[in-house]
């Protein structure tokens, strides 16, 4: 992670200070418990928050001391003996590392979740707008990127908007699945603490305690939850793309605003690069990136082993904060978007109408051509009017096999472009429908 595709609020909740921070609620937490259950004194919990809360840690302390102990939980744990005291000496009673560290983890990852769905509300707030705008702004739809019939600028977004409401409700899920605290001790048995402190640590920190953990929390949660980012990022990059081909100079219906004083190239002062998508692809690899090693995180040894914690160290942040900042990105790219009706309409017309060409094969077989005389009649004047750059319905009308079918005024019919447009309502209101 570099600080050019990241943003504030994402960064400082992986700091070490907000861990640090974090580690000792989840102990102090446990204290509380532990003090009301009367397996320490309440004088000693109530010290260790009062010594301990609101304090800045010292990560260099913290470092010095882990370069000798070799062990970054008990480095902290000596560093906040500094600051508590004597009552110290109650704090992690019947913990084990992990309960600290996955515990964290969850508040983080839960936490990150809260700001990663701010930001894909914005990227649906620009999308619905842009739906909205552009609802009949009408343009040439492409299959294998050749033309194929009519569609809108609005439905490609409504069909963006559509994808990131489902990309929603699967980190929701994500999330609630990740929002899980363990504090059950070295093997997850809970021979040296009670389940009730588990409990207590979860209610404060707004997670469910996990049912059975080993020594860690199952690590097919986390897999579940990096996978889901691997979707969205991958949402985030078919968008981006759209809007890349839709720039290229030869298509030219869309592109990314270019403000004044902005340059496209060191060497080319004409250009006008789409940089904010083709960021977005490159953020995208890297947040996918993540996911195979989280999935291979789940295959850990008996009760634990820490094969994951070096992985997690690494995709934790990055896979967030890259993600984070491509939402963000990505909304204000389609919030600022600027479409050219004008080139939509001259690209549709490009081909002579040919965009029309199934609806006059199914107006054959309606008036009894077999669909293969049928298809031959249409393909053989497509072709010659997409080869000599001529007008399609003028072509047909001269074409003594297919006049004898379709007559000129019901010929014409098949031409109009409304008729493709017809149902766009009805997708607007499925997609729409719940605001």
């Amino acid at each position: 992670m570099i600080s050019r595709y990241a943003r504030p609020e994402m960064v400082a909740l992986w700091s070490a200070q907000s861990k640090y921070k974090i580690w000792f609620e989840i102990e102090a937490y446990a204290c509380d418990a532990m003090a009301e259950a009367g397996v320490i004194p309440k004088e000693a919990a109530e010290q260790i928050w009062a010594r301990g809360s609101g304090v800045e840690f010292d990560i260099e302390r913290i470092d010095e001391i882990e370069r000798d102990v070799k062990h970054d939980v008990i480095a902290f744990l000596t560093h906040l003996a500094e600051h508590v005291g004597e009552p110290a000496r109650f704090v992690h009673q019947g913990l084990t590392s992990s309960d600290v560290l996955d515990t964290c983890l969850s508040v983080q990852l839960d936490r990150a979740s809260a700001l990663l769905l701010t930001g894909m509300d914005e990227v649906l707030s620009s999308l619905k707008q842009q739906a909205m705008a552009h609802k009949y702004s009408v343009c040439i739809g492409r299959s294998h990127g050749i033309h194929a019939e009519p569609t809108t600028f609005g439905l490609k977004m409504a069909q963006g908007y559509a994808e990131f409401s489902r990309c929603k409700k699967r980190l929701e899920a994500a999330r609630e699945e990740i929002a899980v605290c363990a504090i059950s001790g070295a093997v997850g048995t809970f021979a040296n603490i009670d389940p009730t402190v588990e409990a207590h640590v979860a209610r404060k920190l707004e997670l469910e305690p996990e049912p059975v953990s080993t020594q860690v929390i199952p690590r097919d949660r986390h897999a579940a939850f990096f996978a889901t980012l691997g979707v969205v990022a991958s949402s985030i990059e078919r968008i981006a793309t759209e809007i890349r081909h839709l720039q290229r100079t030869e298509v030219a219906e869309a592109e990314e605003f270019f403000a004044k004083g902005q340059k496209g190239s060191s060497a080319m002062p004409h250009k006008r690069n789409p940089v904010l998508t083709e960021n977005l692809t490159g953020l995208a690899r890297l947040v996918r990136a993540c996911v195979t090693p989280a999935l291979e995180n789940v295959a850990l040894w008996h009760e634990r082993d820490i094969s994951h914690s070096s992985v997690e160290r690494g995709i934790g942040p990055d896979a967030t904060i890259h993600l984070d900042f491509a939402l963000h990105r990505l909304a204000g790219v389609i919030k600022n978007l600027v479409v050219h009706k004008d080139r939509m309409q001259e690209n549709l017309e490009q081909l002579g109408g040919l965009h029309n060409s199934q609806r006059v094969l199914l107006a054959l077989t309606q008036k009894g051509a077999s669909r293969e005389d049928a298809y031959l009649m249409v393909q053989r004047n497509a072709m010659k009017a997409w080869e000599e750059k001529l007008n399609f319905a003028d072509l047909l009308g001269k074409d003594e096999q297919v006049v004898s079918l379709l007559g000129a005024s019901e010929l014409a019919t098949l031409f109009d472009t409304a008729y493709h447009l017809r149902h766009v309502d009805t997708i607007f209101d499925r997609v729409f429908e719940e605001g």
